[in-house]
């Protein structure tokens, strides 16, 4: 009581001031209560408006209990402190303050914005930021959409425990939305809540327990969008705070609301058309010649119709067949048709015959479609039996469009208050549906198919991999005058529909193709959105959006439009169809099962016929299920003079990568952060980039409810946590670069798939400065892009050393946003060592021991494969002996040699002598005779007569018979001239 006794004693010291003024009437003060003190108990004083005008207050009586409170539609009255029930017009939350005007800043708010860079300019910086706020709207406040941080902060002080509610509308996960509450110890709470996700259904409910005491409520929102466009603000409505002290007083209903009933926790909306000032309780009607939206402070003129308020749609069959063209007020229908130079409705067409049902539809009696029953198909007319060793192709075909069909709902979604309408959104025209004209230019009109799920063909076996479920394909076109923009999404088993594809402006007619690659419950929503900018009238209504047809393939509980062959049961018992095995298509003359060739993968959407196998790139080979095709991370290269072996299974697991900083224009940090496998897992793709903007509290590691993306490569923008202020990075907008292994390359140049100069070759040196051959992986994306026709593209190179880095020409990997190329270098990447790699080194004989040493060949290029072979050692003879054995050889040579000199030379002289006998012969007269030879032997002369008369000759003796001629007789043949000079005689 001591706190309580001195403010009862202050207040009477103020009365004391003006001890002779006038009393205080009941207009001049107002009741407070005092602090509440440990037992709970506190005091009603009565507090001056303007202290020392007058005196004779009240005095001070025992208050209620501190735990005293009102419920939501009353208010406490002071005077007897008792609850009562606010009056039409006005509402209370009881215990508590809402805030739903936002034509200004609420008394107690607060907005403040800083750089998200932390360092040591932040002062400077801040100034860059000083116009990202939270900017109120209206009906809400919405945020900044650029890289500063923007706070919306609100102080309040509990006297009990309560809570925080509000309504927010989260569209863009490329800005960090995030609520969260400090309490008197300045410690924010550690609720799960923290974090917001992301809303694409309109708005989202929100509520956060409060303690009693002080808190300070933070609204907190970064944008840091790094593709060029601007970020969907985050826009918050409703705020309702409840554990306040109490309400003496009733709030009024703001304008475009109102209270009928006593008592009211909250104010209703003003319907179309009509208008309520503030605190009213009622609406007031507009004037016949004024129209306003509904929840309006104001009504505004109509204006004359025009041939944009209207629009067009086709009418149902009714029992003769029959439809019509017809013409419809674009709803609501602001426009009035009786002011001057007004169009009027267009009369309705004559009725003509109704088109055919679509694919695997029937016509009943009364003209309307029902499906064909399963193992039946139809093209619109009839239903027929699959004949005998054929199955239904279960789906979806719409390409007529009388009536919309039962799976597919259409709306409109408010670009002001982004709530959805009851309004069509989509009208069937026959042969295209097209989107109908909206409340306002900037709605968005919302069409979505719902699938409950797939039926693949019993003949395909997926791999579990890289599998196709099924495929969704629709042919469409844009209509565009301003800034239209289409989107497709994709929602998975209820969850928020994420945006696959986004078209921009007028696109002629075309087709896109979507791969489903998981069997569940899936949704598929277009959005078209005419302009981001509101206006009251509507002026681009001729812009639209056309879908002339929609093709989902194996649907559950789908019809057929034809029947396909498949593979003939062994024996007649059971169904007509059996599944071929695994990477086996159906040949549909025979309907036999045959296995695909080698190097070839099965198309699983179409297993019919050779042709549905596809082959594979270069460098890769099939599974066996030939589900996919893959590399080994093995890879080869032969040349004329030797073949290169490589082995990359050391470089198999994922590599991650970073390029340099980059900075958006308020000199926020960012950078772009891929993952890359080289050769996948078996063709399993290993590389995941995770969206954790709306999930930061889930631990690392722990990401099953982030939104990631597996490829062979992917790429995400990460900002570090230095700059968010955050424990963790932020990883954001993931995106897939490579869907699909395309192929393997080896070359001996530095040329690649994608750009010859973009891959320089390494400097000659060693085998961990250098490889001897360029080996590219090829990557493709799923479909083409936007900007990137042939689809992106990627390249990855694996070199030296150990890390991966871009190559020189091009930042963060790549030059045009569509090839992308990566030098990977690791010591693994040189090729194998083979037997061209090294050479062997012979030592000398050393004790009739002879050594053989093998070493690498300098400067070494390769690394693994084989190991050099041990020395090797071998027995030698000496010198001693090779040279005594040419002494020997080289004295024989002589001695011959000597011997044969001699012999010739004796030889000789006796062929001088017969000529000189011979000559002396001849110079005798024709008469004359010869002298009689000599029977001695004259000296140093050898019988010239010598016979041979034995068989047994030496060697000598055989060399000179045969160089003397000798005459039958034996005696030598020596020729003469006769006397007469007649012709030779042998004598």
């Amino acid at each position: 009581m001591g706190g309580q006794g001195r403010r009862i004693t202050r207040l009477r010291q103020k009365n004391c001031l003006n001890p002779e003024g006038r009393g205080c009437g009941e207009s001049e003060y107002h009741y407070e209560y005092t602090a509440c003190d440990s037992t709970g108990s506190r005091w009603r004083v009565a507090v001056p408006h303007t202290p020392g005008l007058c005196t004779s207050l009240p005095d001070p009586v025992k208050g209620t209990e501190c735990s005293f409170s009102c419920n939501a539609g009353e208010f406490l009255d002071m005077k007897d402190q008792s609850c009562k029930p606010c009056a039409e017009g006005r509402y209370s939350l009881g215990t508590g303050i809402r805030f739903d005007e936002w034509d200004e800043l609420p008394h107690g708010f607060a907005s403040l914005s800083a750089n998200m860079e932390l360092d040591d300019s932040a002062a400077e910086s801040t100034g860059n930021c000083t116009s990202s706020k939270w900017v109120p709207q209206g009906d809400y406040i919405a945020s900044n959409t650029d890289e500063c941080t923007a706070t919306l902060m609100y102080a309040v002080n509990l006297k009990q425990s309560g809570t925080v509610n509000f309504e927010y509308y989260y569209p863009d996960s490329s800005i960090i939305f995030e609520f969260f509450v400090q309490n008197d110890q300045c410690q924010p709470n550690a609720d799960d809540s923290r974090w917001m996700k992301t809303t694409e259904k309109g708005w989202e409910f929100h509520s956060v327990e409060l303690n009693r005491g002080n808190n300070v409520l933070y609204w907190r929102t970064t944008a840091f969008s790094v593709w060029s466009r601007v970020s969907k603000p985050v826009l918050v409505r409703n705020i309702a705070i409840t554990g306040v002290a109490y309400t003496s007083e009733c709030f009024p209903c703001k304008p475009g609301t109102y209270a009928a009933k006593k008592g009211s926790s909250f104010c209703k909306l003003c319907p179309a058309n009509s208008y309520s000032n503030k605190g009213e309780t009622s609406c007031h009607q507009c004037d016949p010649d004024k129209y306003s939206e509904k929840g309006s402070s104001s009504c505004n003129v109509r204006p004359a119709c025009t041939d944009k308020d209207y629009f067009y749609t086709h009418t149902a069959c009714d029992a003769n067949g029959e439809t019509q063209l017809m013409y419809k007020w674009a709803k609501p229908k602001i426009c009035s048709e009786d002011l001057e130079g007004a169009v009027k409705l267009p009369a309705s067409g004559v009725k003509t015959s109704c088109p055919p049902c679509n694919p695997g539809f029937f016509k009943t009696s009364n003209s309307t479609c029902q499906p064909c029953p399963y193992g039946s198909y139809s093209n619109g007319s009839d239903c027929t039996h699959c004949p005998a060793g054929t199955e239904p192709a279960v789906g979806f075909e719409y390409k007529w469009w009388n009536t919309l069909p039962t799976n597919m709902e259409t709306t409109v979604l408010s670009g002001i208050n982004f709530e959805y309408k009851g309004m069509t959104g989509w009208e069937v025209a026959g042969d295209h549906i097209y989107t109908a004209a909206g409340a306002s230019d900037n709605d968005f009109m919302i069409l979505t198919l719902v699938v409950p799920g797939f039926r693949p063909p019993q003949s395909v076996m997926a791999d579990t991999e890289n599998k196709e479920v099924a495929r969704i394909t629709f042919v469409f076109e844009t209509l565009c005058s301003v800034n239209c923009e289409l989107y497709f999404m994709v929602g998975v088993n209820s969850r928020t529909n994420t945006p696959v594809e986004t078209w921009k402006g007028s696109k002629g007619k075309q087709s896109y193709t979507y791969i489903i690659e998981e069997n569940t419950t899936t949704s598929f929503t277009w959005a078209f959105q005419r302009t981001t900018f509101h206006e009251a009238s509507r002026k681009y209504t001729n812009d639209v959006a056309k879908i002339y047809s929609i093709n989902v393939t194996n649907v559950m509980n789908g019809v057929a439009s034809y029947c396909r062959p498949c593979a003939l049961e062994a024996s007649d018992v059971g169904s007509s169809c059996t599944s071929c095995p695994a990477g086996y298509y159906i040949d549909r003359d025979s309907g036999t099962c045959h296995s695909c060739p080698p190097n070839t993968i099965l198309k699983a959407h179409q297993p019919y016929g050779v042709q549905a196998c596809v082959p594979c790139g270069p460098g890769t080979k099939n599974n066996k299920i030939h589900s996919l095709c893959y590399n080994d991370c093995i890879f080869s290269r032969n040349t004329p003079t030797r073949t290169f072996n490589y082995n990359f299974s050391a470089l198999a697991n994922t590599v991650t990568l970073a390029g340099g900083p980059s900075f958006t224009s308020k000199g926020l940090k960012y950078f772009h952060h891929f993952t890359l496998s080289l050769c996948g897992n078996q063709g399993r793709k290993m590389s995941v980039c995770t969206d954790n903007v709306t999930d930061l509290r889930i631990p690392e590691g722990e990401s099953g409810f982030s939104k990631s993306i597996t490829a062979y490569v992917c790429q995400a923008v990460i900002i570090p946590p230095e700059v968010t202020g955050y424990k963790a990075g932020v990883s954001s907008q993931p995106v897939s670069l490579a869907d699909r292994l395309i192929g393997d390359r080896v070359s001996m140049t530095g040329s690649s798939f994608l750009n010859p100069t973009s891959t320089p070759i390494p400097s000659p040196g060693s085998c961990i400065k250098v490889a001897i051959a360029n080996v590219t992986s090829l990557w493709g994306g799923q479909e083409p892009q936007r900007g990137c026709w042939d689809g992106r593209a990627r390249a990855q190179t694996p070199y030296h050393s150990s890390h991966t880095i871009f190559t020189r020409t091009c930042s963060d990997g790549t030059c045009d946003g569509c090839n992308f190329h990566f030098l990977w270098e690791s010591a693994a990447a040189c090729p194998l060592c083979s037997v061209a790699d090294y050479h062997a080194i012979v030592s000398s004989c050393v004790a009739g021991i002879q050594k053989t040493t093998y070493v690498w060949r300098e400067p070494k290029l390769c690394s693994g494969g084989i190991s050099l072979p041990e020395q090797r050692v071998t027995i030698c003879k000496t010198i001693d002996f090779w040279l005594k054995v040419g002494i020997s050889a080289g004295t024989c040579t002589a001695i011959l040699l000597t011997v044969l000199t001699c012999y010739f030379w004796k030889k000789n002289q006796k062929l001088e002598y017969k000529y000189s006998k011979l000559v002396m012969n001849a110079t005798l007269k024709d008469c004359d005779l010869p002298a009689a030879d000599s029977c001695a032997i004259m000296e140093g002369e050898d019988v010239e007569d010598d016979l041979i008369f034995t068989s047994k000759k030496s060697l000598f003796g055989k060399i000179k018979s045969f160089t003397s001629k000798r005459t039958p007789d034996g005696f030598d043949s020596v020729p003469l001239k006769t006397s007469s000079g007649g012709p030779d005689m042998d004598l």
